[in-house]
């Protein structure tokens, strides 16, 4: 086997040439999909949260100001409905498991959406 074969990303099928790929476990993955598998956003993350905070404050941020489309569309659509589930959001947006994930941390360490407990169901909500 040399560098510039072609394979296929194991995750997502895009064309590669093996050189190009990254191995996890026994996958060879795309740099796309290695990121997105190796470097996923925490929820709670302390640091990420004075991060945001300091830049939010330095650049004059508030609320929705700063955020990304589907953020906004996100933060928004908890505002407008008080809570909601994570279902709810997964339905509205049609985002991957992850991606939800993700946009919803960002979203957190901004203050923007908090998670809440009720009963046995965990809903988001804003600040």
């Amino acid at each position: 086997m040399t560098p510039n074969e072609m394979v296929k990303c194991q995750k997502c099928g895009r064309e590669i040439s093996r050189g190009d790929g990254f191995t996890l476990g026994a996958q060879i993955l795309c740099e796309d999909c290695y990121i997105k598998a190796t470097h996923r956003v925490q929820t709670c993350d302390p640091l990420a949260v004075r991060s945001a905070q300091r830049f939010r404050k330095t650049s004059g941020l508030e609320a929705a100001e700063g955020l990304t489309e589907l953020q906004r569309a996100i933060y928004e659509f908890i505002k407008s409905r008080g809570k909601v589930t994570g279902l709810e959001l997964f339905r509205q947006f049609h985002l991957s498991p992850q991606e939800l994930e993700n946009q919803i941390a960002i979203l957190r360490h901004c203050e923007l959406v908090k998670g809440q407990k009720e009963g046995d169901k965990v809903y988001l909500t804003t600040f």
